[in-house]
């Protein structure tokens, strides 16, 4: 059976299965809020989440790509002149520039901790070797990454691109 558009069987909806205008949809992961932010030198950000969460996140690919921002790239000054939005979802400066919070979390570096990066091994249920071929990197240096070693952005950023990848084929079947 086709709805009228030819699309595919339609339901029947209720009175008690419509959206009023005053009700809240929510869909996916919050959106990041920031509560505070100051420029600490460069192009970096000190961050401060509504979550508690406190980074120092180099805005300089966002700003140095785009041509909205080209009076900000030679001048500390301007560039240090932002404010937060007062809904926390954006950096505004006063000629109108804005950068969203979504675009400087996700210029967020890509740390990992050991415990993360041994979580994730569990995660993946993948042993050393498997992790090594994984992430194209030899044995022992996942065994290193396990303990004490720093673990290089690179393969933080592999680490976490595995496990939201598993997370999807996981809730896509």
């Amino acid at each position: 059976m086709t709805g009228p558009d030819g699309l595919g069987a339609r339901s029947k909806v209720s009175e008690t299965d419509r959206i009023e205008d005053d009700d809240f949809v929510e869909v996916g992961a919050p959106m990041p809020v920031i509560r505070s932010a100051e420029a600490v030198g460069g192009f970096v950000l000190r961050i401060e989440w509504v979550d508690g969460r406190q980074e120092d996140i180099d805005v300089g690919p966002a700003i140095l790509s785009h041509r909205a921002f080209v009076a900000l790239r030679n001048d500390p000054a301007a560039f240090a002149a932002f404010t937060v939005w007062d809904r926390g979802d954006c950096l505004v400066w006063p000629d109108g520039q804005e950068l969203s919070a979504v675009w400087i979390e996700e210029l967020a570096p890509g740390k990992l901790d050991n415990a993360e990066f041994r979580e994730a091994m569990a995660q993946l249920r993948l042993s050393l070797d498997g992790m090594a071929a994984r992430l194209g990197i030899a044995r022992r240096l996942v065994a290193d990454y396990r303990k004490d070693r720093p673990i290089p952005k690179t393969v933080a950023l592999a680490t976490r691109y595995l496990l939201e990848h598993q997370q999807r084929t996981h809730s896509a079947s």
